[in-house]
């Protein structure tokens, strides 16, 4: 197969011609009411692949047009954009206006880094009445609302549909985890192609749903053996191969360098990856000539239980802002402006609007509608409720977790050794010990 390597040369380019702007632009906005005249200009910040940096920054074009104000986006892969977060957090000199994601909502108001959008909402400057009350709901943090969600999606397993079709196997949604390893076996057997379900650390996420043992300020279950059989199954895997390890496709975080879409044979590329649903048009748009990549629900042992609808990402308000109304008043462009959305469409899930849902609908590419079919007509209906947001510590946690799955993969633990090793340390950070 060909692959489209003009496109990881594309997404280099871009990072480049951005990263140039940003840096003219860290920190907070200019003092100033737009009313005046005078010069205005705020900072946003997102993580991303191509698709969302091209059309976010014609979306910030188009709102310069219609304002006046110029936003200066800044964005990063996912791994350096919380690290540039943390730097800028620490330093009060975040952007405006921040991409925020539910694994981190909490940590970010407990330390008084987020505006609080409750009167703004309140008094109309930030326009919820055509978004749902539960909706709404998923950026509220004790007391207030620290984000909305920019829309809703769900944790999915993409795959390589036009290999499957070849071979005659067809993915069935809620498929257990047992069916996900006999279908693995087959493709590794027939094709060469292996699965990564365990993918950067998220599987982690869903085993735990499925097997009642997720908790917030700690680990769930009783001892490691709760979390054995999550580290036996990658070991198993590698063992018999149907798994690919780290030395045959590094574990990235970037959607265009997935070993699902980007690779030279079989040995170093997969059939399958896990992400978040609203991911499902950049990896078609990364995926070689002729590949038609699909979606489907994540393999546990319980899919009912593990599955959820969540907001794909916030749209959150910085703390340090100098220029909150300017920065509010962004925001409401961001998920109520038809004209924004005309560009933006639903590349970063199905809008939150129901206004903007329905408006667009129609222009939604295949791949962004049936991403909103898998939400509304797959997951809903067999999914249980958005789990707590993660606390201080979740993210070394998290960490740790990545590198006791490399140790797996790579052969220097047993999964015995990494399940205990992941109870003791984790549960130590979720502590603050």
């Amino acid at each position: 197969m060909k692959i489209k390597n003009r496109k990881k040369a594309a997404v280099i380019a871009l990072a480049g011609a951005m990263v140039l702007t940003s840096l003219t632009a860290c920190g907070g906005s200019k003092d100033g009411d737009n009313k005046d005249g005078g010069d205005h200009s705020l900072t946003m910040a997102w993580w991303g692949n191509q698709v969302r940096n091209e059309r976010t920054q014609q979306a910030l074009d188009a709102y310069k047009k219609e304002s006046g104000v110029t936003v200066s986006g800044q964005f990063y892969q996912w791994g350096d954009y919380w690290s540039k977060m943390a730097t800028s957090a620490a330093g009060k000199k975040m952007p405006d206006v921040i991409q925020m994601d539910m694994s981190y909502i909490q940590q970010y108001v407990d330390k008084g880094q987020l505006l609080d959008l409750t009167p703004y909402i309140e008094d109309g400057t930030l326009d919820t009445s055509n978004i749902s009350e539960d909706i709404v709901n998923m950026g509220k943090v004790g007391d207030g609302i620290y984000g909305i969600a920019s829309g809703t999606s769900a944790s999915c397993m993409f795959y390589n549909k036009t290999l499957l079709d070849g071979l005659g196997i067809t993915i069935e949604d809620n498929m257990t985890l047992d069916e996900f390893i006999d279908i693995s076996k087959q493709v590794y057997e027939e094709t060469g192609y292996r699965s990564n379900l365990y993918h950067y650390g998220l599987y982690m996420d869903m085993y735990s749903r499925a097997n009642d043992i997720q908790a917030s300020d700690k680990l769930g279950g009783d001892s490691a053996e709760d979390y054995l059989p999550y580290f036996e199954t990658l070991e198993t895997g590698i063992k018999e191969g149907w798994q690919i390890s780290p030395s045959q496709a590094a574990d990235t975080d970037s959607v265009e360098e997935d070993p699902m879409v980007y690779g030279s044979n079989p040995d170093n590329m997969t059939w399958c990856t896990i992400n978040g649903s609203a991911q499902l048009t950049a990896y078609q748009s990364a995926a070689p000539e002729g590949t038609e990549i699909a979606l489907t629900t994540i393999p546990t042992t319980d899919p009912q239980k593990s599955n959820y609808v969540k907001p794909s990402m916030y749209f959150s308000i910085s703390a340090d802002t100098k220029n909150p109304e300017e920065a509010v008043k962004l925001l409401n462009y961001l998920i109520n402006s038809e004209d924004a959305y005309q560009i933006l469409l639903a590349e970063r899930g199905v809008p939150a609007s129901s206004k903007i849902s329905e408006a667009i609908m129609d222009k939604l590419s295949p791949e962004e509608q049936e991403n909103a079919e898998f939400i509304n007509n797959v997951v809903m209906p067999n999914s249980s409720p958005m789990p707590p947001f993660p606390v201080e510590g979740s993210t070394e946690a998290q960490d740790l977790l990545r590198k006791l799955e490399e140790k797996v993969k790579y052969g220097e633990y047993t999964a015995q050794e990494a399940a205990d090793e992941y109870f003791t340390e984790a549960n130590k950070m979720l502590q603050g010990e």
